[in-house]
């Protein structure tokens, strides 16, 4: 977990896809994710967190369903949801929301 605090902390937004390797849609946002990570360079950064190797964080952060996406920014929660999401709308909200 203290790695966590440390990924979570940094000054530019963390968007975190909490995923498995069993779900369908979870193996669908990969290259989603590759474009997101691509598209913002270093305004933002993208991680990728599985649930099954790390079931104690996601018991702590209450991930209910996947996929589930969060957005961090100096420490805090700033953004929340569950489901698929395509590259324009993760960049749309990282922007429109002044997050990146």
């Amino acid at each position: 977990m203290s790695k966590f605090g440390e990924i979570i902390d940094l000054q530019i937004p963390v968007l975190l896809n909490f995923f498995t390797e069993w779900d369908e849609n979870c193996k669908q946002l990969h290259p989603v994710l590759k474009d997101v990570a691509a598209a913002m360079g270093d305004k933002a950064k993208v991680v990728k967190i599985d649930v099954d190797k790390n079931q104690e964080l996601a018991e702590a952060l209450r991930i209910k369903s996947l996929p589930t996406f969060v957005i961090y920014k100096s420490g805090e929660m700033v953004w929340r949801k569950s489901g698929f999401m395509e590259a324009p709308d993760l960049l749309a909200i990282l922007k429109d929301n002044k997050i990146a």
